[in-house]
């Protein structure tokens, strides 16, 4: 029967870990690369899918408004982000990103190779299965 310290369950605790740790190497890598820092390129990343109030961002990022305010004022000076009056409510600004910053956000993405790669080695059974047990273990199910 499994239990949180089950030697099975203890070893897959650590192979996540080593598979986040890894991405999140990969990730930084990847944004120096585009002389981002990991939160800009996480930022950048999240605008480039849609615009979205600053505050938004921080509770999605788990941080301090005041944190994605400097975030989004570096990318801003850069061009890759602009601020914009919330179509719903003009009080409110969001953060959207630019076409560039779009278009780094993509190549940003398209340059991780790390869990992709092994992931096409995979069957489409085995991906599918690989997927409905994440979104279980986040509640998603």
């Amino acid at each position: 029967m499994a239990t949180r310290t089950d030697p099975l369950t203890l070893e897959v605790v650590e192979l996540i870990g080593t598979v986040v740790a890894r991405y999140h190497e990969e990730y930084d890598r990847a944004a120096a690369d585009h002389s981002l820092t990991g939160a800009q390129a996480r930022v950048l990343g999240l605008l480039a899918l849609e615009p979205t109030p600053m505050r938004k961002i921080a509770v999605k990022l788990k941080c301090e408004p005041s944190n994605v305010t400097g975030i989004v004022d570096r990318l801003e000076t850069r061009g890759l982000v602009e601020r914009r009056p919330d179509p719903v409510d003009r009080r409110v600004k969001v953060a959207a990103a630019t076409e560039a910053g779009v278009r780094t956000a993509r190549e940003l993405r398209e340059s991780l190779s790390f869990a992709r790669e092994p992931l096409a080695e995979l069957s489409d059974a085995e991906r599918t299965v690989l997927r409905d047990l994440l979104r279980r273990m986040l509640g998603e199910a």
